[in-house]
């Protein structure tokens, strides 16, 4: 009889035991079902950094960055300044882009030098950096200790000279004409200033008695374009640096009913395609910022695959005037 009870006592402990490992088997309720949690997302993701939205160059430019990651299947994480003047904000963005830990950062910096040491930041944490738009100082990111960084622009010296040849060809008597510049630490306001210039100097009958800063904005340069022309009211030729500005010129020029400028902006803005087909301006050149937003993706993602990429890329302009302002 011990046996018969020390046997069925250890069958019972067994089954105890057994109940154990299995943590006594549930049943789920049919109302409750069980919902296993998605996994992470495995796309790699890129940083797009431009300077604004406010000008809708940059709103160009990301539709054709869209593009590319939509071709690509990665996720782009897009971030904008307020202003194109932004620049501390601008910093601000890559540090945000670095806690997140995308591959790649593509930027279209505001100012040439003072983003560098952000930057650095980043491909030290491994990420790879394209540049597009505004070309950094190359001095300025080889002291910081960094590789050269890839490039994505058009020739911002050539259409600035194309578009002013445009505006001297034919001028055969003394005129004198003003150029509106972009913010002039970087190296795309300092190479469309030094373009435009080079085409007034090779017309002997044209004299560039003006060239002021208007940081790439629509108020401002209405209220240079005023100061300009107070002191210099016989001008007769604006180049502006970009088509903000421009049409921010367009408006002092319609309220002071001076209609006899001619003037030519820089990026084929929607309005200043308006503005041209309404003859208040004479030209624009187009520098293809969504094949910049695209091209700059591209080159990210091939970067970040451990692909050599080119060092420079160019992008072609095209100067647009009545016949092709669509």
């Amino acid at each position: 009889m011990k046996l018969l009870h020390s046997l069925g006592f250890f069958v019972v402990c067994l089954g105890l035991v057994s109940c154990g490992e299995t943590n006594v088997p549930s049943v789920s309720s049919p109302t409750q079902p069980i919902v296993s949690a998605p996994p992470p997302s495995s796309k790699k993701e890129i940083g797009l950094i431009m300077k604004t939205l406010t000008n809708p160059f940059f709103v160009e430019m990301e539709k054709g960055a869209r593009r590319a990651e939509k071709e690509l299947g990665v996720v782009l994480r897009v971030k904008t300044a307020a202003q194109e003047t932004s620049i501390e904000q601008q910093i601000q963005l890559v540090d945000d882009l670095i806690v997140a830990k995308v591959s790649a950062i593509v930027i279209a910096p505001g100012d040439s030098q003072r983003l560098i040491p952000a930057l650095k930041k980043a491909t030290d944490a491994g990420i790879k950096i394209v540049n597009i738009d505004n070309r950094l100082d190359a001095q300025a990111v080889a002291q910081a200790g960094m590789k050269p960084v890839p490039f994505i622009s058009v020739d911002n010296e050539a259409g600035a000279y194309k578009a002013g040849k445009f505006l001297t060809d034919g001028i055969n008597t003394p005129t004198e004409a003003a150029m509106l510049e972009g913010i002039r630490s970087a190296d795309n306001a300092q190479q469309r200033a030094q373009g435009a210039r080079r085409a007034f100097l090779e017309n002997k009958h044209v004299k560039l008695v003006a060239s002021e800063t208007a940081n790439w904005k629509i108020d401002e340069a209405y209220d240079v374009t005023k100061s300009i022309f107070t002191k210099h009211p016989h001008i007769k030729l604006i180049f502006a640096s970009n088509d903000m500005m421009a049409i921010g010129a367009i408006k002092y020029l319609q309220e002071t009913g001076k209609t006899k400028v001619k003037l030519v902006g820089y990026d084929a803005l929607t309005e200043a395609l308006r503005e041209i087909k309404a003859g208040n301006m004479a030209a624009t050149i187009d520098q293809q910022a969504a094949e910049q937003g695209y091209q700059g993706i591209m080159l990210a993602n091939r970067m970040s695959q451990g692909s050599q990429v080119p060092a420079v890329t160019i992008i072609d302009t095209r100067l647009i005037t009545l016949s092709e302002a669509h």
